[in-house]
């Protein structure tokens, strides 16, 4: 089956907020981190049964060399990202994020 995505408006902007947060520690780091970012969207949407269900019908999966996740919901044939979070936040604001969204 092929999925399409779709990105909530405020992971643009959480995605460009960590971006520009990585460019100002270091010229360069914050484009490494959109690549990781895009990558990881990539294996979603090519596979997305393949990550766990970590909280109701949201799934995870984890950047490479970032400590984030990005967090998703399947509908039909369409992949819904909800947010990118850093993995040191607590779990249950993390969760408070998803359910108002």
């Amino acid at each position: 089956m092929r999925y399409t995505l779709r990105f909530l408006p405020q992971v643009e902007e959480d995605v460009f907020a960590d971006y520009r947060w990585y460019e100002d520690k270091a010229l360069g780091l914050g484009g490494e981190f959109l690549r990781m970012f895009y990558a990881c969207v990539q294996g979603i949407t090519r596979n997305p049964l393949l990550y766990s269900k970590v909280y109701y019908d949201f799934q995870r999966c984890l950047l490479r060399r970032f400590p984030y996740a990005v967090y998703y919901k399947i509908s039909g044939s369409e992949v819904i990202v909800f947010g990118l979070f850093h993995c040191a936040r607590d779990p249950g604001a993390i969760i408070a994020k998803l359910q108002e969204r």
